[in-house]
């Protein structure tokens, strides 16, 4: 292939029509010979002879026959369709996502069959006897591309700095010079963070030999991401970013853009990457870490090598070509075939004199010599030949590497050295038929469509795909992962939850720094803001690149060493920092309040969440109410509609009184701030409440001072106590009574929650105009024998709560709350929790029961011990539940028997829900990625936090002991479905969240951003109202603004004026219109109706729009897997998304004249 032909082409003029082209992609002709062509040509010809033939003879044979009846039916073959690509609508009559597409495989589908037996196979562990007859390459010659590689963990044992300045710059450095000695070598490189770092210290020959290298081919950037990501925790937002954040350095900077996914480290794989990965113009993926019995299930079919297809589509756009590796590791023993003793024996780096661990089957690798070349070559070749039997074509790949390999030159010299030698005795036996070589993922690729262009290699009444036919379609996720035995990785779903939670706060500030930045640059086009923006640039690009890093697949996993955990934390706390500061000052600009030394004076607004230190668990800036003056308070919606919500201060005095920004009176509430405390749960502070509007996109200012002329002041709730010691003493100026009653209720206008007093936990819900539904909830834990990685319970969860904590209920007008101190074995109990419910009929806040843990699992008490919640209710789900991928689609998940506890749990990176045959649903939306499982019917658990004192024997050395006090926010919903359901356990296809649910989903995971002027204003002065709201009407509904953001703010001026330098990433979220079409919400359009983008926002024009990839570097269609067919109305600006897509757009801004 051309080094350029993947670059990223010039700007356009025309816009792509969303996912909305008239036909799918175009099957491939098939080569056929002359007898094929003369059968083709007579079909029917010599069909009505051969039937008449075949009447006669059965007439003379057995005479006219009599009718009879029959009870079976005849199965009619199914001839395939031609689907139009069209924007599938929200609007559906079923749960499930409508539309889902026929696949030969689905992941339902291979557990149901597979009996989890773990049989011993012998030297292949995990499989069987592999055996050849010797004849399969008569026809078709083995080609075998062996591909070196080096796994660099940017974070692990060792800071990213650490590994860099110990082993990634030298790796890098003998890369270069290796393979400058003889071009028939090849190499590949995955992780940017490394690369990018390098390149900073190489010098320029250092750097134009590597890209020579790539040019030429013989050096391979595959993935090209700034990690390689992790799949279970990280949400869609932040993988997008931190691929986009690699390739469009990689582009910049050496003008390559990959195509090639590579991804052997990752434990357990997303069907969300699939499909990201396909919109950003990737062609193949290469993925490793699957549960053993699914590889030995897939291996035993020969369908290993597959096209990943997402569930919802029916026109093949999201196919992508996916090879699995079929063994145990990526490492040289377990990559040549499937005899691990034997492998090891060419892994030369073992050698004596290397510093790496030698072989522990006790054969050990020799240098190859003429003298032994022959032996060497033909027992390797027999490995490469048992391994090509597990797939379909005679295309064969052998990575070569392992963790930090090559480090040095004498190390690849060993490796390149003796494989070439035996390469050159294997390809120089023409009776071998086999032709060896180093290879990067792009020749094996090629080679391997090239020769399924010419060899049908499909099998009969398989359904396959357009893409490259010869493999079957496949659609589902693969988690959760086993590696041996009963060994699930499900432990790292939980692993250092703090930290996983940092995550999601650095991301959605990162979103919102994004867009004010983009703001500012695009509706103040004064010099001073775009200085200010500019400025920013570098700090800015320090936050992508922190945020990218954490998603690497031992960074959010919670599977590093403490220091390391200790750097990433550091690094996100420092881009915090950093990004709050610059919205503060943003504000003040967008605002209007000034726009000169934006960059240089300090702002007149500071965040009202701080962080003192990188794991400190952040607090509510106390804004001090004094006489004569008022503190303004300015809220920053990230959202795409207006955001109607109760939010809440803290205060020093309860005497306060809110207004709007045009002086107007604000109910508000006020309410004592609470601890976690088994006694003294009073802080002496106060929570204020109010509710407030803000536009979306947009900026509101409201008010706060000890009185307004005229305005009532905030009401204190009324408080219920219930405590066994009668040690809380009632805190002025509230009333208080005793709770005496076995059970405690609290209400909106939506819920009615019942708790057990002597507990403190929730018993029940009673939607209004519904029966009520049983919701349990019960606090346990597990005692484990796991670690960083594996959960490994010893037995089921123990509940720890026990009779006789504190319980304090508070009543108002805006919110009521439920706080449980428990009692529990220990003096200091391990978790605090407070249930709320906010008044609103039509906002989605009023439709939320909000749960808040307070979690503090410290002390040698809770070693090995697993915290959870778990929620029992009395829908009857079957075992069946929901649980999203990457925050952007919905997985089906069930309980198996035949699988151990630890394998029935799943990742919960924001939502998860159970639902009944009669449509009840009950769903859990987290404010940070977890563990959930259903392991009883009814039944919804989550892993909160887990301390371990053992590694769990997967390289890291350590348990996990540094936990962190925490909280964790989840929103419950209870929905009833208003149309039938089908079967629950027949589909394998998942079930969609309502528009409510969506909608809850981005209220908890992009809230408002808050901000407080440091010093109070007199009374005396009254500014004008401060607003912003940029958008011309909120956007659709189901409609979602992945991102607004400038690239590359630095050359904002240095790019042409008449190039878009603004991109919009639009997500059009799929609901399950069962559940009440408008979400119970203040929903007034939905995305259906196309969107223009010419006239989205207001005293602003749009002068430019162009289609892009995802990762901003394509705009060709077909290369994100579109047709290439373009509509007439998009010269207009009209872009009509279907749902699940995901869209992004380059634009140019400008101010209206």
């Amino acid at each position: 292939m051309p080094f350029s032909s993947r670059r990223g082409t010039p700007w356009a003029s025309s816009i792509l029509p969303s996912s909305n082209p008239k036909s799918k992609v175009l099957r491939k002709g098939r080569r056929r010979g002359w007898l094929t062509d003369f059968i083709f040509s007579n079909f029917f010809t010599i069909g009505l002879v051969i039937s008449l033939s075949l009447f006669l003879l059965i007439l003379l044979r057995f005479g006219v026959p009599k009718p009879i009846a029959t009870h079976f039916r005849t199965r009619s073959s199914r001839a395939r369709k031609s689907f139009g690509r069209r924007p599938l609508p929200n609007v559906l009559n079923t749960s499930a996502l409508a539309g889902a597409g026929p696949v030969d495989i689905t992941t339902k589908e291979l557990y149901d069959k597979i009996e989890f037996l773990d049989v011993d196979g012998g030297a292949w562990k995990q499989g069987w006897s592999v055996t050849y007859r010797g004849n399969e390459w008569d026809a078709e010659k083995l080609k075998v591309f062996v591909v070196p590689h080096s796994h660099n963990d940017p974070g692990w044992k060792l800071t990213v700095e650490e590994y860099y300045d110990r082993q990634s710059r030298h790796i890098l450095d003998t890369i270069v010079q290796t393979l400058t000695k003889d071009s028939r070598r090849k190499f590949i490189w995955e992780e940017m963070s490394y690369l990018e770092r390098w390149w900073r210290d190489a010098p320029d020959e250092m750097k134009e030999s590597f890209i020579n290298l790539v040019k030429n081919g013989q050096l391979e950037i595959v993935g090209g991401g700034w990690v390689m990501n992790d799949e279970a925790n990280s949400h869609y937002f932040s993988i997008i970013e931190q691929v986009t954040e690699g390739n469009m350095w990689l582009n910049d900077t050496i003008g390559f853009v990959p195509k090639n996914s590579w991804a052997i480290d990752p434990f357990g794989y997303s069907s969300t990457m699939a499909y990201l990965l396909r919109r950003m113009g990737f062609d193949n993926m290469l993925i490793q870490r699957t549960h053993y019995e699914v590889k030995k299930e897939l291996a035993w079919h020969k369908k290993l090598e597959y096209i990943w297809r997402q569930s919802w589509d029916t026109d093949e756009t999201t196919d992508i070509f996916v090879h699995m590796m079929p063994f145990y590791s990526y490492d040289i023993p377990h990559t040549c075939g499937p005899e691990p003793a034997v492998c090891c024996q060419f892994d030369f780096a073992r050698m004596q004199g290397f510093v790496y661990e030698q072989c522990p089957w006790g054969q050990y690798p020799v240098e190859t010599t003429q003298e032994n070349v022959q032996e060497r070559a033909l027992k390797l070749l027999d490995q490469y030949r048992k391994k090509s039997t597990l797939y379909r074509t005679n295309t064969l790949l052998v990575p070569l590497g392992d963790d930090f390999r090559y480090i040095n030159v004498e190390e690849a010299e060993a490796q390149f050295r003796n494989y070439q030698m035996l390469f050159d005795y294997i390809n120089s036996n023409p009776s071998l038929n086999t032709e060896a070589k180093f290879g990067t993922l792009e020749d094996y690729f090629v080679t391997l469509r090239e020769e399924a262009e010419r060899i049908n290699y499909s099998l009969p009444g398989e359904i396959g795909s357009g893409l490259v036919e010869g493999f079957p379609s496949l659609s589902g996720d693969f988690f959760t992962y086993s590696d041996r035995q009963q060994d699930y990785w499900s432990g790292y779903y939980v692993s250092r939850p703090f930290f996983k939670a940092v995550d999601r706060v650095l991301e959605q500030t990162l979103r919102a720094t994004e867009m004010m930045v983009a703001l500012i640059l695009g509706c103040c086009r004064r010099s001073h803001c775009e200085k200010f923006a500019m400025g920013f640039s570098y700090k800015l690009t320090a936050a992508r690149r922190n945020l990218a890093l954490f998603q690497h697949h031992d960074g959010v996993t919670g599977t590093a060493k403490d220091h390391v955990v200790m750097d990433y934390g550091m690094r996100m706390h420092t881009s915090l920092l950093d990004l709050q500061i610059f919205m503060s000052k943003a504000v003040e600009a967008l605002l209007g309040i000034r726009y000169d030394k934006l960059d240089h004076s300090p702002s007149q607004f500071e965040p009202a969440i701080i962080r003192s230190k990188y794991d400190a668990q952040p607090l509510h800036k106390v804004i001090g109410v004094h006489d004569n003056s008022y503190q303004s308070v300015v809220f920053f919606n990230p959202l795409e509609q207006t955001s109607e919500e109760v939010v809440m201060l803290v205060v020093d005095s309860p005497d306060v009184t809110v207004v709007d920004s045009n002086w107007s009176c604000v109910q508000s509430q006020i309410l004592p701030e609470l601890q976690h405390h088994n006694s003294k749960i009073f802080t002496g502070k106060h929570r204020l409440y109010w509710e407030v509007s803000v536009p979306a996109l947009g900026l509101e200012t409201y008010y706060i001072s000890n009185g307004f002329d005229e305005c009532e002041k905030a009401k204190p709730a009324k408080l219920k106590i219930f405590s066994k010691s009668n040690s809380i003493a009632c805190p002025k100026p509230y009333s208080c009574v005793k709770i005496e009653a076995d059970e405690v209720e609290i209400e909106n206008q939506n819920h009615k929650l019942t708790f057990d007093v002597k507990y403190g936990l929730l018993q029940k819900i009673i939607s209004k105009n519904n029966s009520p539904n049983t919701v349990k909830e019960e606090i346990g834990l597990y005692s484990s024998s796991g670690g960083a990685y594996l959960f490994k319970p010893n037995g089921d969860a123990q509940p720890i709560i026990e009779e006789g904590g504190q319980l304090l209920v508070s009543e108002g007008p805006l919110m009521q709350e439920v706080y449980s101190y428990p009692r529990t074995t220990w003096e200091k109990a391990p978790i605090s929790h407070s249930t709320r419910i906010y008044s609103g009929e039509s906002t989605v806040q009023g439709f939320v029961i909000e749960k808040e843990y307070h979690v503090e699992l410290l002390g040698h008490e809770f070693n090995d011990k697993e915290l959870i919640v778990r929620y029992k209710t009395d829908i009857d789900n079957k075992k069946v539940f929901y649980s999203d991928l990457n925050g952007f689609q919905m997985s089906r998940r069930e309980t198996y028997d035949k699988i151990p506890l630890q394998g029935n749990y799943y990742p919960l990176p924001s939502l998860a829900f159970i639902q009944g045959s009669n449509g009840r649903r009950f769903s859990v939306h987290s404010r940070q990625s977890l563990g959930v499982a259903s392991l009883k019917n009814g039944w919804l658990e989550i892993m909160l936090d887990r301390r371990l004192v053992r590694d769990d024997g997967r390289g890291l050395g350590q348990g996990v002991m540094d936990n962190r006090v925490m909280n964790v926010v989840f929103h419950l919903t209870l929905e009833t479905n208003v149309s039938a359901t089908p079967n629950l356990a027949s589909t394998p296809f998942p079930y969609s969240p309502s528009l409510l649910s969506n909608c809850v989903g981005s209220h908890l995971n992009y809230p408002l951003h808050t901000f407080i002027s440091k010093k109070p204003q007199d009374k005396s002065e009254k500014p004008p109202p401060r607003s912003f709201s940029p958008l011309a009407a909120p956007l659709p509904c189901d409609l979602h603004i992945v991102n607004f953001k400038v690239p590359k703010p630095l050359k904002f001026l240095q790019q042409p004026l008449e190039g878009p330098r603004f991109v919009l990433i639009l997500h059009r979220r799929h609901w399950d219109s069962s559940y009440c079409r408008k979400g119970r919400t203040q929903c007034t359009n939905l995305g259906d109706v196309a969107v223009n983008l010419f006239s989205m926002f207001q005293d602003v024009t749009v002068s430019k729009a162009k289609a892009t990839s995802l990762n901003l570097l394509h705009e060709d269609p077909e290369v994100m897997g579109f047709s290439e067919q373009f509509g007439d109305v998009a010269q207009e600006g009209h872009v009509a998304i279907s749902a699940m897509e995901i869209q992004a757009y380059k634009l140019e801004l400008r101010p209206q004249q």
